[in-house]
């Protein structure tokens, strides 16, 4: 095992402020002043304090999507938050994959979680911890994300802070695996005053009386998730090399975050044999990072069975993901890809002729939210066909744009999807025919598919948008008993 050379520092990402009026007309005049209300009550007591986010990237993965979002939400009611992104080592990284599978209840690479790699865990973040603590002030709120960041509990709260662990994962029935994890994090989490879990289920003893489940949100105005005509998806789609070419088809546009105008000008790099989908080929499709945990090989395992099972079906499987070398945190991305390639390669001719696996562009990280609210937007069916999974942004997204979706019945998802209301849950990941029965179903039966979409939609307005997160924010703040400073200091802040 390697130690860190040199020293480590975090780094900060700047975020912009982003008005609360938007959600006015979503809300209706009774939620829109119930929401002014929690605003101007965080603002008071965070008046003269500074809100710090830490985890482990700003690229890759649910978490780096819903940090800044919510973090220009905070800063547009007048909090002063920031986000810091820690700086760790190739092993450094290891190690918390293995820890990130571990509170999964998972072996992953089955490397060890001893001495030598708490060492080394110490060590990155006592690096961090010291130019972060030349930021953080006594009274200051900090909200550390996942294992890579626990360890920086105990400096953060020497110094006066309120910290708070968020874990953005889980296991519903916890194993030995899960209980190495937990006790590997005991030492920073023992000083954390609240812990945030997605679920209940996923609280460990240690922190059952200061924990507060918080479901994650989506961005519903975010480039990810803004509206966006068919044709125009169409054309970003075959921009990125994943549609084919339409005749007089409008440029591949998109809005920027800004406000500004901005083009697709970048294509995904594609492992296929044959042609481009048609535009009116039905479309199965996964986007998530390429994780073992969210199976992208059960599903081009079920996608063969269902092709075998329903030779007349003419849909085609689009396995997304982001470009392997872009998510720092991520050591098992290129690998789990390899493992799928080689897969997809077993497969007969043409099976490997309806399978599209593609690595997204991830230079301009709105210009890759553009490609994948396209890909979400056409796809006829969207699965999410974890093994484990914390809570399925991707799932939230797809339901947002009325998409009908077939994921696996683990962790978060459970609380995302009702069977057959909003969704098809598939109760055992592990089984390829139940997951084929269920996408088969859905591709054949229109009035199913357009039910279950429009159902979804309304579901994530209310229950998953960052009006509703940022309450939760205003509920953390009481429970932290963060009181306001002195009545001066508070209207400084208007």
């Amino acid at each position: 095992m390697l130690a860190p050379s040199g020293m480590l520092a975090p780094t900060e990402v700047h975020i912009r402020a982003e008005p609360l009026t938007c959600f006015a007309p979503l809300l209706g005049e009774a939620g829109w002043h119930v929401l002014q209300e929690r605003v101007e009550q965080a603002r008071a007591r965070m008046a003269g304090r500074t809100f710090w986010n830490v985890n482990s990237t700003s690229r890759g993965g649910g978490v780096a999507e819903m940090i800044p979002r919510l973090l220009a939400y905070a800063r547009g009611a007048g909090v002063d938050a920031r986000w810091m992104v820690l700086e760790g080592t190739p092993d450094f990284f290891r190690v918390t994959k293995r820890l990130h599978h571990a509170l999964h209840g998972s072996r992953g690479d089955g490397s060890p979680l001893g001495a030598d790699e708490h060492a080394l865990y110490d060590e990155v973040l006592r690096d961090n911890a010291e130019e972060l603590l030349a930021l953080v002030r006594p009274g200051d709120v900090v909200l550390l994300h996942d294992p890579q960041t626990a360890g920086l509990a105990p400096a953060c709260a020497a110094v006066g802070a309120h910290v708070v662990w968020r874990c953005h994962v889980g296991c519903d029935t916890p194993n030995a695996e899960v209980v190495r994890a937990w006790e590997f994090l005991a030492p920073g989490l023992a000083a954390a005053q609240l812990a945030i879990f997605s679920r209940a289920s996923y609280v460990p003893p240690q922190c059952a009386d200061r924990a507060l489940v918080v479901q994650p949100s989506i961005d519903i105005f975010a480039v990810k998730n803004q509206p966006l005509a068919p044709d125009v998806a169409r054309a970003i789609l075959a921009h990125a090399g994943l549609l084919r070419v339409e005749p007089g088809a409008p440029e591949p546009v998109f809005t920027r975050g800004d406000g500004l105008p901005a083009r697709v000008s970048r294509g995904a790099d594609i492992v296929r044999l044959g042609s481009t989908p048609a535009v009116d080929t039905p479309l199965v499709v996964q986007v998530g990072r390429w994780d073992p945990l969210k199976d992208p090989a059960g599903v081009l395992r079920g996608f063969a069975l269902l092709a075998r099972a329903a030779p007349g079906l003419r849909a085609e499987l689009v396995l997304a993901g982001p470009a392997v070398t872009s998510v720092a945190d991520d050591p098992e991305a290129a690998s789990t890809l390899n493992d799928v390639i080689a897969l997809w390669r077993q497969q007969p001719h043409s099976l490997r002729q309806r399978v599209h696996l593609a690595c997204l562009p991830m230079r301009d990280l709105e210009e890759n939210a553009a490609i994948v609210n396209a890909l979400q937007r056409h796809a006829t069916v969207v699965v999410q066909k974890s093994l484990q999974e914390g809570f399925g942004l991707t799932v939230t997204e797809a339901m947002w744009k009325e998409r009908p979706v077939v994921a696996s019945a683990v962790g978060g998802i459970q609380d995302q999807i009702v069977d057959g209301v909003n969704g098809l849950l598939v109760h055992d990941p592990s089984d390829p025919a139940e997951f084929a029965s269920a996408v088969r179903r859905v591709l054949c039966d229109g009035e199913l598919a357009a039910r279950l979409g429009a159902r979804a939609h309304q579901d994530v307005l209310t229950h998953f948008t960052g009006s509703r997160h940022l309450t939760d924010f205003a509920r953390l703040l009481e429970r932290l008993d963060v009181q306001p400073e002195s009545s001066g200091v508070a209207s400084m802040a208007h």
